[in-house]
């Protein structure tokens, strides 16, 4: 059920990106481009986002523990220090080079155009460097 329920979410989101165009790396580019022409369309993704965790958060918080978990697992590190401004360099820097962020970047990589595809090999790559070279900062199964 576990896995259906994330099937689910993962669908939705792919579905989402779909809709909203966040597939169209032109459409990040357009959002970054704050000096020239300006699209929006990215916030507004990002505000209804924000705006469906605000609404859910605080009631899932109040459960004894998730539904397919023993226990929540919350971040408990709050400090900026290098590593997490470094880290937010390379992944701001990957973005608006490339015009995608990891999951619009799968997911358009799967109409099989060259330039998501380049960059979902890639960040894949990456994501097998970091883990080959840190590998004690890696844990299975978390979100970072």
């Amino acid at each position: 059920m576990r896995t259906l329920c994330v099937f689910a979410a993962g669908l939705l989101f792919a579905m989402g990106l779909g809709v909203s165009g966040m597939t169209d790396a032109n459409k990040v580019i357009g959002f970054l481009n704050v000096a020239g022409t300006w699209d929006p369309s990215l916030a507004f993704v990002m505000v209804g986002a924000i705006a469906v965790h605000m609404a859910t958060y605080r009631l899932i918080i109040k459960r004894t523990k998730p539904v397919f978990s023993d226990q929540f697992l919350l971040p408990t590190v709050t400090k900026i220090n290098p590593r997490l401004v470094g880290g937010a360099a390379l992944f701001g820097a990957g973005w608006g080079l490339g015009g995608f962020c990891p999951g619009p970047g799968v997911v358009s990589s799967t109409g099989f155009g060259e330039a998501a595809l380049a960059f979902t090999v890639s960040m894949l790559m990456g994501m097998l460097l970091f883990h080959a070279v840190d590998p004690a900062r890696t844990v299975a199964g978390s979100s970072s």
